[in-house]
């Protein structure tokens, strides 16, 4: 049973990330991001390599999140398929 355990918990430490790994993985979910949407940016007008195109880039990325993956957790507004009532709903 120690053994067990034991292998358990080598496993699981060796299934963490470091901080070096983890900007790694950052870093290029941010340059497929530039890859996906920074074309989109740039024939909305935005001169590529700006604040405002990164800008754009990040909020066309945030906006196809949150349409395929849905709210992050944690989210309690009001839109399709939340309940709705109360006494401050104004559609009460």
């Amino acid at each position: 049973m120690v053994r067990v355990l034991g292998m358990c918990m080598v496993l699981t430490l060796a299934a963490c990330a470091t901080p070096q790994e983890r900007a790694a993985q950052a870093q290029a979910d941010v340059e497929r991001m530039m890859a996906i949407y920074g074309p989109a940016c740039v024939r909305l007008g935005y001169a590529a390599q700006t604040d405002a195109w990164r800008s754009c880039v990040l909020s066309l990325g945030a906006k196809y999140d949150l349409q395929h993956y849905g709210p992050p957790a944690g989210y309690y507004g009001r839109g399709p398929g939340y309940w709705r009532g109360g006494w401050w709903d104004p559609y009460w």
